[in-house]
């Protein structure tokens, strides 16, 4: 397991242990380990040393890969994974999506697509996870300005997305490492329902049993706000994938409910179950 401690990979072991499938997790920092349950066997490495993974990568059968360090290592890195396991399940982004919302121009798009590259050229045995627009995104967006009982001033907010659940894209990776059938496929996450910026603000709102002000900010004034707090391909990136969406409908899949063989998690359910991330 690389990025073990993140909000997704972090609910991959979850899954991985109930379903007695015993984990290895990698952390850069040892001290991250405690977040970790007592079962996960722990290792050190990072993905800008790709030597510092042989110890974790002896004798495992799959991996799954979040790539969290600068590009020059991957071919290293992938060629490592190669040689010592058999399956990879990687979690990339949807930039092959035939939908202008995620067609815009996006470095760590690019990034994805070089590593998916390389796996392919090894004939490794690989899945690639594409989740959508994230429903935890709301958490860094829009949760400062509700705990603060404050207007949410947000650019596109008709932009319409279907946003994933991280649990069920969390769900869908599990499964596609201890499970076969999985080998070549490539599965693009989205939630069950379309829905704008400003109405998963009003979701979150229900959640809350409060009413939320949503005002529609110009992207001049985003990008000046973002200054200093993201980078600004990111901030362009976003820009033009939301406006890109506006008046289009959502591109929605059934990929979670085809592997899980449940529904995918609606934002209203996040957001219920995440109220409190919201609140004062």
């Amino acid at each position: 397991m690389t990025g073990a401690t993140g909000r997704i990979g972090r609910v991959v072991i979850d899954r991985l242990l109930e379903a007695g499938v015993p984990v290895r997790a990698l952390t850069r920092r040892s001290g991250t380990a405690v977040t970790l349950p007592a079962e996960v066997e722990v290792f050190t490495g990072d993905l800008a040393v790709p030597e510092s993974l042989d110890p974790a990568l002896r004798g495992a059968g799959a991996v799954f890969l979040v790539w969290t360090a600068p590009p020059p290592t991957a071919p290293a890195v992938v060629g490592r994974l190669a040689a010592q396991v058999r399956r990879v399940v990687f979690l990339s982004s949807p930039h092959q999506t035939p939908h202008p919302f995620f067609r815009q121009p996006n470095p760590m798009a690019e990034l994805h697509a070089g590593i998916e590259r390389l796996i392919a050229a090894t004939g490794l045995e690989s899945t690639v996870i594409r989740p959508g627009m994230l429903a935890s995104n709301a958490l860094a967006w829009w949760a400062p300005a509700i705990r603060a009982g404050e207007v949410v001033r947000w650019p596109y907010g008709a932009a319409e997305t279907a946003p994933v659940d991280d649990r069920d894209v969390a769900a869908v990776a599990a499964r596609t490492l201890y499970q076969d059938g999985h080998a070549g496929a490539d599965y693009v996450l989205t939630g069950p329902a379309p829905l704008t910026q400003a109405a998963q603000v009003d979701v979150i709102a229900d959640a809350l049993g409060r009413r939320i002000a949503f005002e529609e900010m110009a992207p001049d004034e985003f990008r000046r706000l973002s200054e200093g707090t993201a980078p600004s391909a990111v901030v362009e990136m976003l820009l033009a994938a939301w406006s890109a969406a506006v008046g289009q409908p959502a591109y929605r899949t059934t990929a979670v409910a085809d592997i899980l063989g449940t529904a995918p998690r609606t934002f209203r359910r996040w957001a219920v179950d995440h109220a409190s991330a919201f609140r004062r």
